[in-house]
């Protein structure tokens, strides 16, 4: 599964407690030859250090390992090195596997706890900057999920939906093609009015930002019979959006998701500077640490690649020497950076990511504090 899948529905489940024990594991991966050809073998690796791990596990009883070790050798099997982004995140109980593939970096990790590891996931969806496109004719409107990786059309909330068949009607033939008369019929105002309740219900759900595409009578309309379309972060006027495949809908939304990055990048800049001016401002991983376990931080900007391993040391984090993993020392944290980020999105803080080397100044990340 890609990180466009995971809701906060999905987030819940996976944070439910299970009995011990359940197996995490996470790995780096590279996207193209020749060096993804190292990748399935540091993934043997990792599932022989699992077993091993099992079998020393005074807790976990023989048929509980032999389910488990089975599960996690199924995954393993189904992973495709050709389908690899940046990291991989199995996860496992003695009853089913999932496989994540994430577009950020995760350390080589095997956890086993009672529930499953998702700080790596959680951060790598916010880098993603997940967004919604809809695209709308006058009988049909289809809901994309796009990252900058992709987009694929959302089957969820009803949608794709399809205006109702009508008899055939000469007349209305010869207005077919989404000519401006086609959006004055009460057919047309109220197969919009069903998309923009479906579409509001799917935003309150799992909250994105929403591009529109379709003809400006139609845009126009759906302005005019419903609220969704208020908080849309762009538009694109396009004739027969729904005619068109996954690429060229990412294509035509290029210069509006590039105005939408300018913008949002923008608008943190400006909530840093002002978050400075009244002395309400993190900066530095330490600094930044302390605010989001006080619940203090509103706002927490992370540069893109920025990855750090740290010691936990009263309270506070410390660089460490390079090479040095968390198998040598149990207070060093490989992944800080992904654990922030999740701790700040539970606590209700905002979380973007921005250009490398706009942050430099402030040790790669900042945050703009509630108090």
């Amino acid at each position: 599964m890609d990180t466009d899948a995971l809701t906060a529905d999905v987030l819940r489940e996976l944070r439910t407690p299970r009995p011990y024990p359940v197996l995490s594991l996470t790995m780096p991966t590279h996207r193209a030859a020749p060096e993804n050809a190292q990748d399935p073998v540091r993934l043997r690796n990792l599932v022989a250090e699992a077993s091993h791990r099992l079998e020393a596990d005074a807790q976990v009883g023989r048929e509980v390992r032999a389910a488990l070790r089975a599960q996690l050798e199924r995954a393993a099997a189904e992973v495709d090195p050709r389908g690899a982004l940046d990291s991989l995140l199995v996860l496992a109980t003695t009853e089913e596997y999932q496989i994540w593939r994430l577009p950020r970096v995760a350390p080589e990790r095997v956890v086993f706890s009672d529930t499953f590891l998702t700080r790596n996931l959680v951060a790598a969806k916010a880098q993603t900057r997940p967004f919604r496109v809809l695209t709308l004719a006058a009988d049909h409107a289809t809901l994309w999920l796009g990252t900058r990786d992709g987009i694929r059309s959302e089957e969820t909330g009803g949608f794709p939906l399809t205006a109702p068949q009508e008899p055939p009607n000469p007349q209305r033939e010869e207005r077919i093609g989404d000519t401006p008369s086609t959006f004055s019929d009460e057919e047309t105002r109220t197969f919009f009015r069903d998309v923009d309740d479906k579409l509001r219900t799917v935003l309150a759900d799992d909250p994105r930002p929403l591009y529109l595409m379709g003809l400006a009578p139609a845009l126009a309309l759906l302005d005019e019979v419903g609220t969704a379309s208020g908080a849309a972060a762009g538009r694109v006027t396009k004739g027969a959006p729904a005619d068109l495949p996954p690429a060229e809908v990412l294509r035509e939304l290029g210069p509006a998701l590039a105005e939408g990055a300018r913008q949002a990048a923008a608008e943190v800049a400006s909530r840093l500077d002002r978050a400075r001016g009244t002395h309400a401002f993190a900066g530095g991983l330490d600094e930044v640490w302390a605010a989001v376990r006080e619940g203090r931080a509103g706002l927490v900007a992370v540069e893109e690649h920025f990855r750090a391993v740290v010691r936990v040391t009263d309270e506070h984090l410390e660089p460490v020497d390079e090479g040095t993993t968390r198998s040598t020392d149990d207070r060093v944290r490989e992944d800080i950076v992904d654990e922030l980020v999740e701790s700040a999105l539970d606590a209700g803080a905002d979380v973007v990511f921005v250009e490398d080397g706009s942050l430099t100044d402030h040790g790669r990340i900042a945050a703009a504090l509630r108090y």
